[in-house]
């Protein structure tokens, strides 16, 4: 296979179980691993994060085929599923590691991110993602790799809505 259009985006958006589901069955997505960005201790562990203490989010790698699915689609996608309006965390799960993020890697992913926070705003729709500089990514524990395709089962808080065309 080739992996000249192979990239990477990173996308916090409540339990990372959940937002792997819904990027995982994307065509033009290769890979998809559960983590933690944006906090300050390396390597965290996830009873660290889901501590609070680490200032870490719930975070996905998405590694994605850029000729086959453009990061603009997985912008629109992160914002269909899930409730990026909430500022406390992510359906039921309460705390700072279920905020809502996209960390950027370059002026291009802000632009796009920008772009689409701006589009919902001018719905008028309160929006609580922020926008990150991409720092480090740390794949979280083996048992929270995809999770829901082991258990079979869907996620609880992540629901697909389209919001674009």
């Amino acid at each position: 296979m080739d992996s000249s259009n192979n990239k990477y985006a990173y996308f916090a958006s409540g339990c990372f179980w959940g937002t792997e589901y819904w990027f995982s069955k994307k065509e033009g997505v290769i890979s998809v691993i559960s983590g933690f960005s944006g906090g300050d201790k390396p390597n965290p562990t996830y009873n660290e994060v889901s501590s609070g203490i680490t200032g870490h989010l719930e975070c996905i790698k998405v590694e994605y085929n850029s000729s086959v699915i453009s990061y603009e689609d997985l912008v629109k996608l992160f914002f269909e599923t899930h409730d990026f309006t909430q500022k406390n965390g992510q359906g039921p799960d309460i705390g700072s590691q279920y905020l809502s993020a996209i960390f950027y890697q370059d002026d291009f992913e802000k632009d796009m991110a920008t772009k689409y926070i701006e589009i919902l705003r001018s719905r008028g729709l309160n929006i609580a993602t922020s926008l990150k500089a991409m720092d480090a990514f740390w794949p979280a524990e083996d048992y929270h790799q995809n999770y829901y395709i082991k258990k079979n089962a869907k996620p609880y808080c992540h629901n697909y809505k389209k919001l674009f065309e």
